[in-house]
């Protein structure tokens, strides 16, 4: 494959864990990666070139069109979830790539594969850096360098093929027929059975040194540690640091490269926010429209029209009971969004975190992107419940109160949902999260109108943040305004107020939740 982006100065970083969207393809995430992060001099159609490009590199073509899957949502492989992970970094042909423990959780035979591809990926001119636990012999003889460490301190550092040359120069090697990586992890962890044990330290157990002792008469960890330290500061640091001290010539042109931290976005604002949008209801709309979702809602309207079956207000006794499936209406839709939404930012605050620092969006068009993209979604279960509700129970048959109260519940909801937003996002703990907003929401319910009239004056101010009120209030306008000035002893005005009210809450809270992510630190800039 032919590669047109330069590779200059950039750098790739595959994380342990694959974080990734669940229900995006393998071909709709690598796109979105690559409209994001690519150079704004590409047109949409060469980067979404660059994505295909990728997937054949990667051999990713057979399962292109399969979904990520995760936890509770079948998809591809644990090696194919890993290899597009890799393919989000190396589409931006980076000249440095980075990856902790891209094997971990993998069988021998995955994780060859990806070491191989890795290695591919370095014959074709990359530097590929990884951390890697107990590697097969095979895994191991594929790497070109090795560092070894040991509690934070190099104990080798050269040719992976002199490894095992070099300890036994220095008096260490296996008794046995072992795995070459095996044998170097039993030395850093000061673990010396089956391993042949130089003369210095034969001579400290000898000559009985307590602090060089264990029970059974061997050095302890600790000094075989120290022996491999000191034998690697005065046998290889020298040499090594004087070879890696030599400074590389940079043009001119490459150090003002280095020079400049102006970040350099793959794409305008509003084309953020628009790839943010749209992948956002391709991620989201299986979670809407789930079964299990459905049900629910609208199990929950039929049980609420059989139960105020063509109710009607003739008297103040059925006007009062219909009144009660207005509130009721309120709560269902402030309570059901409130415990959606608190989930929104903590289980992406990972995926957040990646993306940010490796400069794909900026917060503020994310942000929007996030917040904009579940209302349309959100107007179509709220609909469905109404049309179940309202004819069932025999709500105030006419054109204009319907379409009323449905902008009504949805007004509550984007309100309830920014409530939800504002606690996920200050907290960023769910269990935290929900018991808080647990308490808030049963705290507007009780103040909403329905259950106490007369609250007491030093508490009272409590119902006029509560969105389950004020959208109560607005539902008995809209159905009662013709019939009395006073329902329930809540006064029916112009509604102006509450309407008011609710827009205060829809940009309150989602601007608390904004400056509550900025706080994060994730990478500063609008």
């Amino acid at each position: 494959m032919t590669n047109h982006i330069p590779s200059s100065l950039r750098a790739g970083f595959v994380t342990q864990d694959d974080v990734l969207f669940p229900h995006l393809t393998v071909k709709e995430t690598l796109t979105y990666a690559a409209r994001l992060r690519l150079p704004k001099a590409y047109t949409k159609e060469q980067k979404e070139k660059r994505a295909l490009d990728v997937i054949y590199e990667l051999g990713l073509e057979r399962c292109q069109d399969t979904m990520i899957g995760g936890s509770f949502v079948r998809g591809v492989s644990g090696g194919e979830r890993k290899r597009v992970c890799i393919g989000n970094e190396i589409i931006i042909n980076p000249s440095l790539l980075f990856l902790d423990e891209p094997t971990s959780g993998l069988d021998s035979t995955t994780a060859l594969r990806i070491v191989q591809m890795l290695q591919d990926i370095a014959e074709a001119g990359k530097t590929v850096v990884t951390t890697i636990h107990q590697p097969s012999s095979r895994l191991f003889h594929k790497f070109d360098k090795l560092i070894l460490l040991g509690k934070g301190s190099l104990l080798y550092f050269g040719k992976a093929s002199e490894t095992m040359t070099y300890f036994q120069s220095i008096g260490c090697s296996p008794l046995i027929s072992m795995n070459p990586a095996e044998f170097l992890l039993d030395l850093a962890n000061g673990n010396i059975n089956d391993v042949s044990l130089p003369s210095e330290l034969e001579d400290k157990v000898q000559m009985g040194n307590a602090e060089a002792e264990t029970q059974n008469g061997k050095p302890s960890p600790a000094v075989v540690h120290e022996y491999l330290v000191e034998a690697y500061e005065t046998r290889v640091a020298e040499t090594e640091k004087k070879r890696l001290m030599v400074p590389i010539p940079l043009d001119e042109a490459l150090k003002t490269k280095v020079c400049s931290h102006k970040r350099q976005w793959g794409a305008s604002w509003d084309e953020q926010f628009s790839i943010l949008f749209w992948r956002g209801i391709k991620e989201r709309r299986h979670d809407y429209f789930s079964w299990l979702r459905i049900t629910q809602v609208l199990s929950t309207a039929v049980i609420l029209g059989l139960l105020w079956w063509q109710s009607d207000t003739k008297n103040p006794k059925d006007l009062q009971d219909q009144a009660g499936l207005l509130f009721f209406i309120a709560v269902f839709w402030g309570f059901f969004p409130v415990f959606t939404a608190i989930f929104t930012f903590p289980q992406e605050r990972a995926m957040l975190s990646k993306e940010r620092a490796a400069d794909m969006y900026r917060l503020s068009a994310y942000f929007l992107a996030r917040t904009t993209s579940d209302l349309p979604l959100d107007l179509i279960l709220p609909v469905l419940f109404l049309l179940v509700v309202y004819f069932m129970a025999g709500l105030r048959l006419s054109v204009a109160p319907f379409f009323l109260t449905v902008l009504t519940v949805f007004l509550c909801i984007v309100a309830a949902q920014g409530l939800g937003l504002a606690i996920g996002a200050t907290l960023m703990d769910l269990k935290r999260a929900t018991t808080l907003a647990s308490v808030t929401v049963m705290t507007f319910m009780l103040a909403g109108g329905f259950f106490v009239q007369r609250v007491p004056i030093f508490f009272s101010w409590i119902r006029y943040m509560s969105f389950n009120y004020h959208t109560y209030k607005l539902l008995l306008k809209v159905q009662y305004e013709h019939i009395s000035p006073v329902i329930n002893g809540i006064r029916i005005d112009s509604g102006a107020t509450e309407v008011a009210a609710l827009i205060a809450m829809v940009f309150g809270y989602r601007f608390l939740a904004y400056l509550s992510l900025r706080r994060m630190k994730l990478q500063s800039g609008a």
